[in-house]
């Protein structure tokens, strides 16, 4: 089964992280501390803003609010894990940042349009099932 997923990162402004380089130094942050707790605080200390100008600096430039574009970021990352390795769910989950299973699977669910399971089986076919072990 093949799934036709869209570019989860065409849902916002991209450019703005290479036009502006304070926004630059945070998204090379996040890369680097995805799996991390990741907060507006600390987002705001790398670009040297205080947190509420940074949360309206970053809306208006990225076209996003922090959280949606930093769980963008994390889904986007989970399909990458499952195109690439075979891993459970939890591990994947856990692995890009996501602090319970539950939210994991509403969030994949919500931007990508299917669960994380069906989504894992369609670009990987014939995987052993071993999110139970």
């Amino acid at each position: 089964m093949l799934m036709l997923v869209a570019n989860l990162t065409a849902r916002f402004n991209d450019n703005a992280f290479s036009y502006y380089p304070k926004l630059g130094a945070v998204a090379d942050y996040v890369r680097v501390h995805i799996r991390d707790g990741l907060t507006l605080k600390s987002a705001a200390g790398v670009a040297g803003y205080e947190r509420k100008y940074f949360s309206a600096f970053f809306h208006s430039k990225v076209g996003i609010t922090w959280t949606e574009w930093l769980r963008l970021l994390r889904v986007k990352r989970a399909m990458d894990r499952m195109r690439e390795r075979e891993d459970s769910i939890p591990r994947i989950a856990f692995g890009v940042g996501f602090r319970d299973v539950r939210t994991f699977e509403r969030a994949f669910k919500r931007y990508v349009g299917v669960p994380p399971m069906i989504y894992r089986a369609s670009v990987r076919p014939g995987r052993v099932d071993r999110d139970h072990d």
